[in-house]
């Protein structure tokens, strides 16, 4: 169906997990994966440049400044400005390329911060994101105002979809950087390894999560290339709730760490019952089924070897 497949942020978390899934999807294409070494695409003209020496008749744009709670609320500037730029960029010059189909990702914390969990997709506009990752998320937002636009206007093909709370290997551990898991992860082993009776976790432990493995988030990403057509977003997550306070049990328990685990009630909680429903996902025939214990236990594994290489984001 498609010659040559462009993946913008392809040496990042989730593209580590798209790319070999492509290339297994699609044997006879060629898969061009590009990361931020290979062209800064916040540079005037970058977008247009790489799209013309490439010559991809599909685009899976998935290069994007992303992070933890703490660095949003630190940088709301910085987030909203460089994916505004990229998205922007991308899709525009994608379309003016001649691409045939374009897809691409928001969060979930683009959804109203007082969204009524299970979050259906036609929840997206009735009201606005937590102010703690707004400048991310409304950013992030903006891509289905575009994809409906050039849809109208110009019969591109875009689509966007809405991964949940996705965890995996090749995740970022940065602590100031990481989301819950993989920051929870990183102070176990640490604390594991300076026998260290107790390690913070950042809240109370009571806001609810619907966590998704990204291994199974990308395996569904070859599926809508080829069959879905539309620019009405699609949730892709688990369905599933889980306590933050149960998640660093169940991560407290795959590490091995003994001691205990202090909350830090002064960190914000952000959003306190954030659930995906993925009725629409499952209607396509599509669904994510690697437990949370399973997707814990290859992220953890896949750190502490990823570590002791080098390879990890710290």
């Amino acid at each position: 169906m498609y010659e040559r497949i462009l993946v913008t942020g392809s040496t990042g978390f989730l593209g580590h997990h798209l790319m070999p899934r492509l290339k297994s999807a699609f044997p006879k294409a060629e898969i061009i994966g590009v990361g931020r070494r290979d062209a800064d695409l916040l540079e005037p003209g970058a977008p247009a440049r790489l799209l013309r020496n490439t010559q991809p008749d599909c685009v899976v744009h998935m290069a994007a400044k992303s992070g933890g709670i703490i660095t949003n609320i630190k940088r709301p500037a910085e987030f909203f400005y460089e994916n505004v730029v990229m998205n922007t960029h991308m899709l525009h010059d994608a379309q003016q390329a001649g691409v045939k189909k374009f897809v691409t990702f928001m969060g979930g914390c683009s959804y109203p911060s007082d969204a009524r969990s299970p979050i259906d997709e036609s929840q997206m506009w009735a009201g606005y994101p937590q102010i703690e990752s707004a400048g991310y998320s409304v950013a992030k937002k903006m891509l289905l105002t575009q994809s409906w636009a050039y849809r109208v206007q110009h019969g591109f093909n875009s689509i966007v979809l809405i991964p949940g709370n996705v965890y995996g290997e090749w995740d970022n551990f940065n602590l100031e950087e990481a989301h819950v898991i993989p920051a929870l992860i990183r102070k176990y082993m640490e604390a594991q390894e300076r026998q260290a009776p107790t390690i913070t976790a950042f809240g109370t432990g009571k806001p609810t999560r619907d966590f998704v493995y990204a291994g199974d988030v990308m395996a569904t990403i070859p599926w809508f290339i080829q069959n879905y057509n539309s620019s009405e977003p699609v949730n892709i997550s688990a369905g599933r709730r889980i306590s933050i306070r149960e998640l660093a049990e169940t991560v407290k328990k795959v590490t091995g760490f003994a001691g205990e685990i202090v909350w830090d009630a002064t960190k914000p909680d952000g959003q306190m019952d954030k659930i995906f429903d993925v009725t629409r996902l499952h209607s396509l025939g599509l669904s994510c089924d690697t437990s949370l214990e399973d997707g814990l236990r290859r992220t953890t594994d896949w750190f502490r070897q990823a570590r002791e290489r080098g390879e990890v984001r710290l």
